[in-house]
Order: structure tokens, then C-alpha cells, then sequence
């Protein structure tokens, strides 16, 4: 239709291209359309000429303009969508013919389209250096949105970078982390699916697969897609996919049975009408367009006279398509003449559809924005509302500048372009859904608004039903979560998303879901059976609430008290000469050495403290080095008792009682100043040990010093040694009841208990560790109460007879 201005529009009204082989030696022949035409893109192209007739009988909106339109047939094809932007870049008036009637068209101000990204890229290239601006309905591909290459380019539909977004982010909502993704091999399908990829690894969605084909590619080719989706794993499948591409792979998929699949798509074929006889599809995920109202639309479309449709080729073509019948002197053969009953208003086709008005409501826009444009153009001045200038000579470099800063409203629907020529994003959340009759209808139950905040953009308001009918959210994932007490460990060779559960190492928790590393309890901690959680580890210690505290401080005890019995006695019988001859004073000294060798044992037991590891080892080192002090000044005195019966000796009185004394109390202090040394320089203190056992704590002193305990240790050693010398070379010496033979066994025992307490006390783990050294300190006491005292006590006692000094002289 001509007018003042012209708005050109291109739409693929036929599905295929007549292609020809040219042999380059004369002129192509022109472009034809062949195949069904396309009533979904008929609708779009009827409701840009119904936006113009709305415009053009408006007194608000370019009073005193007329707009004309020119529409062309891409036929979704490359060559077509460039023949027609040729044809609107052309500076020369366009002659239309309508009948007989020929009339002027004004210059191209603004173009509409094309559907198809890649079409669209080619023929704003072409426009684009005419500063011919072009409003897209369809094409989404988020490269279109670079200024530096399409500067003329704008959409009122949203770009592909923020339905990749919302795609990434409706897959995230519900789980799945393992898909598959199909795409058409084109720049929406290609771009839009790498957008897709990066927001999906970013959310931490992995892809089994990712495959490509376009509806020219051989049917080899789809067949490989179909199978792919078929063997695949991920029952959740991204097709961000053209309606075209996805009717085809459908069709192979049908021909075979096929595992179900959770079907999620874009906004090109999930709110297709036409796409809803694949019932196997029922359950279908995706987003559109919003749906919206366009008053009088509807009307519009259904008001389609013989008269007029018979004028064009393009109704004749649907015409005959919708009721397969012939029009008058048509072309179209094998098809009844059509009789005059045919009634579109009953006609069951995406033509008159107007339910689901969501990229018709996208073209309406587009057709507005360019026509505000213009009237900003030709009409600066606000107050002017009764006409504009049409004489204006404008150039299309101005419709685009103002293109840029338009912003209105129409029909409660905001239309405005950001600094990449974007509108604002938001999707209708759309879910196919079976009714009571078993058929497939399409249902909104949410909506995606970019501009709302971070984790706000998605709103589900609706129950979903999911492949196979289910309402319950399909399971889509390479590998099982793993739960607390666990670890991902990645499998090799697969994505992220395929891993082994592992069960935490020895001494480490975790206590999240899908934790990729374990974490080590504290030292004083160890972890639960489950290892989701740390406890503190029980701490273990010689205790005297145990059976063998009990036992130890028991024998402890008991052995002091034997001792003192037997200091009783030798008390009692002071005066009897096996107690005089076997030297009383270091008698009444040895057993309360004895009797602190015992209760220094209780030391060792009970919860180790600063003092008590001190006291423990300094008392049993000084109370044994006492005790051996004495044994041995009983061996001396022994000696030099037998050496004093020899014709003129005085020996004795060189080792009286004085000198015994001080011997005893020479060989302590040299003790007691090892053991003060030790608690100046590095004293005992009490430690928890880690090391031993790895789940519980064991209290022990440690030495401080090792070198200050082995100090003591062997000086015990070198005085036993000692004595026992001494006590081998008296043994043989001629008396009835010589205590040397008495000091010798003794101290063998005395030696025998210390040396095999050594390895003993380095092998011990833990709390046996102080069992074993209390065992030695016991052992080595009574061996020595009862070697040293027993024999008498028996003759004192039982054997009073033998207790005269006539019986001890005797050399029997």
C-alpha cells in the first residue's frame, strides 16, 4: 500500500525456497516461493498492516500522514531476505500495482523483521548503511545486540543473552545438572546455545551432549541427532532450536520409540501452536513471549471477503490451502472449485488463533516504535496535534536517532529500547500440559522479569506437569548428591557433574551436602560414626575409679602397710639379737624408705597435675635412692663386720654408726640434687597426648627433661649395681644367718624388675605406660620387704628358738 512514508516488512511466508541451479552463463531465473505457506507468519504480516490502518486512522499519532507498507517473502531463505532488503533499500520510488490502478509510494523510513537471527544480521548489513532503521519481531541472537555491526538494529522481543539466562536458571530451579542440549546450526541456535553453556557452567549445570543440525543438512544428519537423544543418559533436553528444526527432529524422534525426555526449549517453537500434535512432547518446559490482547485483531484477521482475497495472491494461496479447494482461474490443480460455504470464522488453523497473540503482539509494537519515531521527526512540536509536516524532507538518519529514545505505551504494554536496541526482558513461563480430554494445550504458570532483583527473576505461580504426565519434578543428574560424611571425588574423563561419593578420611568430617573436600577435626576432637559431626575425644588417664587403678593403689597400700607391720615387730623385738645383729637403726630406715616406696606409687595414679608429675618422679626417685642407700649400708657394715674379726682390726670404728649415717645421707642428697636440677631446668608437666591413639586423648606427665629422668633413673641403677657387688662378695662369708645372702637376692630381683621395665615402659601405649612404672616401683618394694624382712619376721614369730645369739653364731 503506498503513503507518505513507507514501513517495509519482511516476512518467510512459505516454508521452502524453489532453488535453481544457475550455470552462471545467463541471468538467474527470480526468486519463487514453493511449498505450504506459513499461516503463523501470514498472522504477522496481517497484524503490521492492521498496527498501520490503527496509525493511519489515529488523530494522535502522525495527524495527517499516511503510512504505506511493502512486504516481502523471504521463504526463509538467505538470498530471499536479501532480495528484499535490496528492494527496500532502493532510493527509487517503488511503482505498486493493485489492478489496474497504479499509484506512488513514498521512501522506506523503517523496516520490519526479519524472523529468522541470521536473516536478520544479512539484511541489517545491507540496510545499515542507509541508515535505514530495522525493528525486529523475532530474531533473538544476542550478537545482534553489537552496535559497532548493527547500529540500525533493534527488537522488541528480548535477546537471547537474557532467555540463556533464564533458561540456565529455570534448569538450575529444578536440580538437574545433567542434560543434553540441541540447537540449530545457525547464528541464533549457536549463539543463543553458547550463551546458554557459559551461564550453565556458572551454575554448575554440566551437558552430556551438545548437537547441531540445520533443516538443510541431509537427513543422515538428523537421524544422528534423534539417536544421540535417544542413547543419551540425561533425560532433560535444552533446545534452543528454531520451530522449523525442531518440527524435523520431532518427526525423526516419533518414528521410533524413544525413552521420554523433559523437553526444555526457547521462545522460537515451545509457544508454537503448531508444535502441540507431539504428544510425546506433553510436559514441555520453555519460555514465550507474554501473552497479550490486541482490540479488534481478531476481527481484523477474520475479515477476509472473496472479492479481497481473491486480489491477492498471498490470501488466495492460504485460501485454498485452509479449505483445499480452487479460487477461481488458480493455478492450483487437483482441487474442487471453492463453493462460497467455506466460513473462515470456523476455521481451526494458526491464522486465526488469536489465544496465544504473543510475537504478533511483538510485530504490533515494532510498528508503533517506528511510528514514533517518525512523529518525533516530523512533528517537534508537542502541541501540534491536528497534522504534521509530510513535506518534510527527512531522512531515515533522523528516524533512527529518535528510534533510539522512544518510549510509550500501547495498550498497557511498554515499549522502549536500551543502548543495544534491546527491550526489557520478560517471559511468560509456558508448560504443555495434558487436559481432561488428552490433548495438549499450552498453560502459563509463571514469568521471567530481568529487571527484577538477583534470585527474584523467576516466579512460579502454577502446579507444572513434567514428561510423562508426572507433577513430581523429574531426577536429572550424572551423579547421586553426597551426603554429609562424604566427598566428590571426580570421575575421569566426565564432566564436573559425575563423581564418586567417597567417605571421609580418618579423622575428618564434612558436614555439608556435595562437599568436595573433608575437613580435620580439631585435635581434641574425632569424628561420629557417620564422620558429619566432631566430638570431643573422652580423655583416659590412670584413673582410681578403674579396675586397675584400683588394683595398683590397692597392692600400693597394702605394701605400705606390710611395712609398717613389720616395723612393728623389729620394734617390738628391738632387743632380740636377730634384730640387734642385723643392725637395727638402718633396719628401722630401710622400712620407711620402703613404706614411701609404696606410697609414692600413688603418685602415678589420679588426673596428672603440675605437682603431681613433679611429685611423682622425685619422690620415687628420691624414696628408692633412700632405700638403696640403706640396703647398701647394711652390705657395707656386713663387709666390714667380717673383716673386723681379723686379729687386729679396727675397721669398725672407721664405719660406725656415725659414718653410716652420713653415707646414707651422702648417696640421697646426691638424688635430691639431681631431681632439684631437674625441677629448676625442665620440670614434668602434665600433657595430652595425641599421637598414641587417634580417637582419645591420653593425660600423662610428660618428663620435661628426659635427660633428668633416665639421671635418676640411673643413678638407682649404678647404687643397685653396687650393692649387689658388694652383696656377691659377702655372701660366702662364714655365719648361720648372714643377711648378704639376704641383700643379694634381693637386689638380684631389685636389677631383674628395673631392666625389664625399660622396654617395657618405652612400649607401654598411653595409661599402661604409668601402669608399668607403678608395677616396677611395687614390684622392686616388695621383693625387697620380703627378701630383706620376711626370713626374720618368720624367726621372730614362728621360731622364737632360733632367736638367740648362740643360734646366730653358729657357723651351721
Amino acid at each position: 500500500m503506498d503513503g507518505d512514508f513507507v514501513i517495509g516488512g519482511v516476512f518467510p511466508l512459505h516454508h521452502y525456497k524453489h532453488s535453481l541451479k544457475s550455470n552462471y552463463t545467463m541471468l538467474p531465473e527470480p526468486l519463487r516461493c514453493t511449498g505450504s505457506i506459513d499461516s503463523r507468519h501470514l498472522r504477522f504480516s496481517r497484524a503490521m498492516i492492521f498496527a498501520i490502518e490503527e496509525i493511519n486512522n489515529s488523530t494522535e499519532l502522525l495527524p495527517g500522514i499516511k503510512l504505506g507498507y511493502q512486504i516481502h517473502d523471504s521463504c526463509k531463505s538467505m538470498p530471499g531476505t536479501m532480495h528484499a532488503a535490496f528492494q527496500l533499500s532502493n532510493d527509487l520510488d517503488r511503482v505498486f500495482y493493485t489492478g489496474n490502478n497504479c499509484s506512488q509510494s513514498g521512501v522506506v523510513v523503517g523496516v520490519v523483521g526479519e524472523s529468522g537471527s541470521a536473516r536478520s544480521m544479512s539484511m541489517s548489513r545491507i540496510i545499515g548503511p542507509f541508515n535505514i532503521p530495522q525493528v525486529s519481531h523475532f530474531a533473538t541472537c544476542a550478537c545482534l545486540s553489537d552496535k559497532t555491526q548493527y547500529p540500525n538494529f533493534f527488537r522488541t522481543v528480548p535477546s537471547d543473552q537474557f532467555q540463556a539466562d533464564a533458561l540456565a536458571k529455570l534448569v538450575k530451579h529444578f536440580g538437574w545438572t545433567w542434560i543434553g542440549a540441541v540447537r540449530s546450526d545457525s547464528d541464533y541456535g549457536n549463539n543463543g546455545m553458547a550463551s546458554f553453556l557459559l551461564t550453565a557452567q556458572r551454575e554448575g549445570i554440566c551437558v552430556e551432549y551438545s548437537e547441531s543440525f540445520h533443516r538443510t543438512n541431509p537427513h543422515s544428519k538428523i537421524q544422528r541427532v534423534a539417536d544421540v537423544i535417544r542413547r543419551s543418559t540425561a533425560p532433560v533436553v535444552v533446545a534452543f532450536i528454531s520451530s522449523t528444526e525442531m518440527r524435523l527432529l520431532l518427526e525423526e524422534l516419533s518414528l521410533e520409540a524413544s525413552p521420554p525426555r523433559q523437553w526444555i526449549g526457547s521462545e522460537a517453537w515451545v509457544p508454537n501452536q503448531d508444535m502441540l500434535r507431539f504428544r510425546f512432547c506433553a510436559g514441555a518446559i520453555g519460555y514465550g513471549i507474554e501473552q497479550s490482547v490486541i482490540p479488534g485483531f481478531r476481527e481484523f484477521l477474520l475479515d477476509l471477503s472473496p472479492t479481497k482475497v481473491a486480489s491477492s495472491p498471498l490470501l488466495t494461496d492460504f485460501w485454498e490451502n485452509a479449505f483445499n479447494c480452487r479460487l477461481g482461474k488458480s493455478a492450483s490443480t487437483g482441487k474442487n472449485m471453492c463453493d462460497g460455504t467455506e466460513d473462515i470464522q470456523m476455521l481451526k488453523n494458526p491464522y486465526t488463533d488469536t489465544s496465544q497473540l504473543r510475537i504478533t503482539n511483538m510485530v504490533y509494537k515494532a510498528v508503533y516504535a517506528i511510528a514514533h519515531a517518525l512523529h518525533n521527526t516530523l512533528c517537534p512540536d508537542a502541541n501540534s496535534s491536528t497534522h504534521c509536516d509530510k513535506y518534510n524532507k527527512m531522512v531515515s538518519k533522523e528516524v533512527l536517532t529518535h528510534l533510539k529514545k522512544v518510549r510509550f505505551n500501547q495498550n498497557g504494554y511498554d515499549v522502549s529500547f536500551d543502548a543495544n536496541g534491546n527491550s526489557v526482558a520478560k517471559y511468560a513461563l509456558v508448560n504443555w500440559q495434558k487436559n481432561h480430554n488428552g490433548s495438549i494445550e499450552m498453560v502459563t504458570v509463571g514469568y521471567y522479569d530481568a529487571s527484577l532483583p538477583a534470585g527474584h527473576e523467576l516466579q512460579i505461580n502454577r502446579n507444572l506437569m513434567f514428561m510423562e504426565g508426572i507433577t513430581e519434578v523429574p531426577k536429572s543428574v550424572c551423579s547421586d548428591r553426597c551426603h554429609p560424611g562424604t566427598r566428590k571425588v571426580l570421575q575421569k574423563g566426565k564432566p564436573i557433574c559425575c563423581y564418586d561419593c567417597v567417605l571421609c578420611p580418618e579423622g575428618e568430617i564434612s558436614n555439608a551436602t556435595d562437599s568436595l573436600d573433608c575437613l580435620p577435626c580439631p585435635k581434641e576432637f574425632w569424628p561420629n560414626a557417620l564422620r558429619d559431626t566432631c566430638f570431643p575425644k573422652p580423655v583416659e588417664f590412670l584413673s582410681y575409679h578403674e579396675v586397675l587403678g584400683i588394683i595398683l593403689a590397692a597392692f600400693s597400700v597394702g605394701g605400705a602397710c606390710l611395712t609398717i607391720m613389720t616395723a612393728v615387730v623389729f620394734f617390738r623385738h628391738r632387743e632380740s639379737p636377730i634384730v640387734k645383729a642385723n643392725n637395727s637403726e638402718l633396719s628401722f630406715l630401710l622400712l620407711f624408705s620402703l613404706t614411701l616406696c609404696f606410697l609414692s606409687s600413688l603418685t602415678f595414679i589420679g588426673t596428672p597435675s603440675d605437682w603431681s608429675c613433679m611429685l611423682r618422679h622425685t619422690s620415687f626417685g628420691i624414696t628408692f635412692v633412700l632405700c638403696i642407700s640403706c640396703v647398701l649400708g647394711k652390705t657395707i657394715v656386713v663387709l666390714m663386720a667380717f673383716k673386723a674379726t681379723l686379729p687386729g682390726s679396727n675397721v669398725m670404728k672407721w664405719f660406725g654408726p656415725p659414718q653410716q649415717r652420713l653415707t646414707v645421707a651422702s648417696f640421697t642428697f646426691i638424688q635430691v640434687l639431681i631431681c632439684t636440677i631437674w625441677l629448676v631446668v625442665s620440670p614434668p608437666f602434665p600433657m595430652k597426648n595425641f599421637t598414641v591413639y587417634k580417637k582419645k586423648i591420653i593425660l600423662v606427665c610428660d618428663l620435661g627433661s628426659a635427660i633428668g629422668f633416665w639421671a635418676v633413673l640411673g643413678y638407682i641403677g649404678l647404687l643397685a649395681v653396687l650393692c649387689l657387688v658388694f652383696a656377691v662378695r659377702a655372701r660366702k662369708l662364714p655365719d648361720s644367718f648372714n643377711e648378704a645372702k639376704l641383700i643379694t637376692f634381693s637386689m638380684l630381683i631389685f636389677c631383674a624388675v628395673w631392666i625389664t621395665f625399660i622396654p617395657a615402659y618405652v612400649s607401654s601405649p598411653g595409661k599402661f605406660t604409668v601402669a608399668v612404672e607403678i608395677f616396677a616401683i611395687l614390684a622392686s618394694s616388695f621383693g625387697l620387704t620380703f627378701c630383706m624382712f620376711a626370713p626374720k619376721c618368720f624367726i621372730i614369730v614362728f621360731k622364737p628358738e632360733k632367736n638367740t645369739k648362740k643360734h646366730l653364731m653358729s657357723k651351721n
